[in-house]
């Protein structure tokens, strides 16, 4: 940990141009450990809080400019994709704003969460206050708590994820579970087995 610690202290603001570009492309664990570098003195806490959010917001609201500028010309040229969609946006219609404040914490959503937002009528003002509001969040939520719990989490990483990893993937496959039993009670909206 030492190396690494010593590395970001010569490499600073390449840093944070690293942290800002994986903030913009995913939502894993990097500013979990932005927070923790923080609370050691080797990066500065606020530009790590300003970096992932800044990387957060900005890449949703690219992914949803490409989805509303090109989604449906896409969608009309691939028919049998759009039938498929037009499920989702059935979906999206009605718990849009759910949908926009939570994908990002999924692990593997946030890289394609805003996209299908950008095909429905949602609009873009909508779509930013929900964006920010949820990536304003997310990265309070994982700065913070590396800044606050970075030495368990580093005790935790060397003793290996296993057990913690395995808890979350039950937690959401809970979750999952109890949102698509709730999905097929929508009127109106006929999923096919």
């Amino acid at each position: 940990m030492e190396q690494i610690l010593t590395l970001i202290n010569n490499h600073g603001t390449a840093v944070y141009l690293l942290l800002f570009g994986y903030c913009a492309l995913k939502s894993g664990s990097l500013p979990l450990f932005g927070g923790y570098a923080a609370q050691v003195g080797a990066l500065d806490l606020s530009l790590v809080a300003a970096v992932t959010f800044a990387g957060g917001y900005l890449g949703d609201e690219l992914r949803f400019f490409v989805a509303k500028r090109y989604g449906a010309g896409f969608l009309k040229s691939h028919p049998k994709l759009k039938s498929r969609t037009d499920k989702a946006i059935t979906l999206l219609d009605r718990y849009g704003s759910a949908y926009i404040f939570i994908y990002r914490y999924p692990k593997g959503m946030r890289t394609i969460g805003a996209l299908p937002v950008g095909i429905t009528e949602i609009s873009w003002q909508k779509f930013t206050a929900l964006n920010c509001a949820s990536a304003l969040l997310w990265a309070t939520l994982m700065v913070g708590a590396g800044y606050f719990l970075g030495s368990a989490i580093e005790r935790a990483v060397e003793q290996g994820w296993g057990a913690f990893s395995f808890v979350l993937l039950l937690i959401v496959v809970l979750i999952i579970a109890l949102l698509w039993r709730r999905i097929f009670k929508i009127p109106g909206v006929v999923v096919e087995s």
